[in-house]
């Protein structure tokens, strides 16, 4: 199973005292020079339960349960 992933923005973690996370409702991420891109998981899963994702020559299972956690296998 492979999913193909459309060009969608990548948002970066900006340092908690910017008014930009607040305003955009991002909880900031700890660190204050942090630069961490955050990809929405809809963007990963679009619509799917699991998807297979390819990295470093070996292939993971990305899952969403029940309870809206993920669980990622190798």
């Amino acid at each position: 199973m492979q999913a193909s992933l459309t060009s969608a923005p990548l948002r970066r973690a900006v340092p908690a005292d910017s008014a930009d996370a607040s305003a955009s409702g991002e909880a900031p991420l700890s660190g204050a020079h942090c630069a961490t891109a955050a990809l929405d998981s809809s963007v990963l899963l679009q619509g799917h339960k699991t998807v297979a994702i390819s990295h470093n020559g070996s292939v993971y299972r990305l899952q969403a349960t029940k309870l809206g956690k993920l669980i990622l296998t190798k």
